[in-house]
């Protein structure tokens, strides 16, 4: 029952999400229904049933309350993880492929290497030029293209 309302309430964030892109819901409609949203977590949030599993989900959503619904205060903001997730799947089927790695400097160098070519491939960068520069420099650097904001 109260797992059922919190979802309710997330999912009736990604219905005004979409009421919003739509073009259905003013600025002023979207901040009243926001408010009205956030009001209706946090009362769940102050009262959720005398179980382990659902006292822990409470006290994560009351850690996260700022962001819960962000994504109705920014249309940049994903509501999901999704695009996180796709973007180390990669990453994630070489690990398993491979077997995972033998020590954790091989962790940490698989990790840095990974976000270099996701960054480089997103930012569409001349990866081999990047590398190259990259292993050239006489100290360890983060080339400039790497440093700063992507392109909008």
């Amino acid at each position: 029952m109260w797992a059922g309302a919190v979802q309710a309430v997330l999912q009736d964030g990604l219905a005004l999400r979409d009421r919003c892109n739509a073009g259905e819901v003013s600025e002023h409609g979207l901040a009243s229904a926001r408010g009205r949203l956030a009001a209706r977590l946090g009362r769940l949030i102050d009262a959720p049933p005398p179980l382990e599993d659902a006292e822990r989900f409470a006290k994560h959503l009351a850690n996260e309350f700022p962001a819960v619904f962000l994504f109705l205060c920014d249309p940049s903001i994903d509501a999901t993880n999704w695009r996180a997730e796709q973007a180390i799947r990669p990453a994630v089927v070489t690990r398993k492929v491979c077997g995972g790695n033998r020590t954790r400097k091989g962790a940490d160098t698989q990790q840095v290497l990974a976000s270099v070519v996701r960054t480089a491939r997103q930012r569409k960068l001349d990866l081999p030029d990047l590398i190259t520069t990259m292993l050239r420099a006489p100290t360890p650097i983060v080339p400039d293209v790497l440093a700063l904001p992507p392109p909008s």
